[in-house]
């Protein structure tokens, strides 16, 4: 029966790997009929960004090559390392993502680069309920969309700026600082709520936990896995809740939030990070130069004292520059 049973799993293991190769050489014919039809369209636009959510990051070079990097910590460092891969053919493309993956990050990044709506909206109800007919949703008779998109994103990425005074230029270039960092901050929304979409289960288990708790703001992860914070605005002297990602980046910068919480996460469970508490003398009352509990507690309270000293030029409640 054993034997039976062997080959039937072999069998299947045999007919699963020739159904994957079956698939990888259809799915590559037909990626690469798809990168010879938008050759050209991809080389005039330069190149085309088809994920940038981090760690995880694709592109294709105007060449039709393209551009992986990945995110892994390095075992002997413990520190978070990035390389970047050079794909040069559909065939090794396949092998690392799903087919219907890679269309899907076409779709979305020449509608964002073409300044549209993430998803297609020329539906037969949303043109009813817009009062739009279908004849003015339609593109006239041989217009090509792809060169409509084309020219939407050249409108929307200008070639280098530049100004004939130093006025002008002041000017365009303190426009140009506030335009990045709405587009950091909206960077950064995204990054918190990917963070939130991935903690909510373990975030269950542990429930909430308060990361900061001072006289003019408070954030804790609640159980559900999304940052709820309050701050004390200067201006009004009112708490103002902090109800979502965007909001939330308005006050803080996601590095501090992400290292504040894990410092959190290290006090309320010292086993999790022992070579912190070694350090700061936490697991056994003695610092690593032999000095007590209290002595630690002294040389906190001086640094307390310095760090209060420094916050006092700050303005309190006061939004992200």
């Amino acid at each position: 029966m054993d034997t039976s049973r062997n080959d039937l799993l072999g069998e299947i293991a045999g007919d699963a790997a020739l159904e994957r190769s079956d698939f990888l050489v259809r799915s590559t014919e037909q990626l690469r009929k798809f990168l010879d039809a938008n050759k050209s369209r991809i080389a005039e636009l330069g190149g085309l960004t088809l994920i940038d959510e981090d760690p995880d990051y694709l592109a294709v070079a105007p060449d039709l090559t393209f551009r992986s990097r990945t995110r892994f910590v390095d075992d002997l460092t413990g520190d978070w390392t990035s390389e970047t891969e050079v794909i040069e053919s559909a065939g090794e493309l396949v092998e690392l993502y799903n087919p219907a993956d890679i269309y899907t990050a076409f779709a979305e990044a020449a509608r964002e680069a073409a300044g549209m709506a993430a998803e297609p909206t020329a539906t037969a109800d949303m043109l009813e309920t817009a009062g739009i007919g279908i004849d003015e949703a339609s593109a006239p008779a041989g217009a090509d969309p792809y060169a409509a998109a084309a020219d939407e994103w050249a409108a929307a990425n200008p070639l280098p700026l530049d100004a004939d005074d130093d006025e002008v230029a002041a000017q365009r270039l303190y426009d140009l600082a506030l335009e990045f960092q709405e587009r950091s901050q909206r960077s950064e929304s995204r990054l918190l709520e990917q963070f939130e979409d991935a903690a909510g289960l373990l975030s269950a288990r542990i429930g909430d936990l308060i990361i900061n708790d001072d006289d003019d703001e408070r954030l804790t992860l609640s159980s559900t896995g999304v940052f709820k914070a309050e701050v004390l605005t200067e201006e009004e002297n009112e708490w103002r809740p902090l109800a979502s990602a965007e909001e939330l980046v308005e006050y803080y910068d996601p590095t501090d939030v992400f290292g504040d919480l894990a410092d959190a996460l290290a006090e309320a469970y010292p086993s999790i990070a022992p070579e912190l508490n070694a350090e700061t003398g936490a697991t056994n009352g003695t610092g690593p130069d032999g000095a007590t509990e209290g002595d630690a507690e002294e040389s906190d309270e001086d640094a307390n004292d310095d760090d209060e000293a420094s916050d006092a030029a700050d303005e309190e409640g006061a939004p992200r520059a």
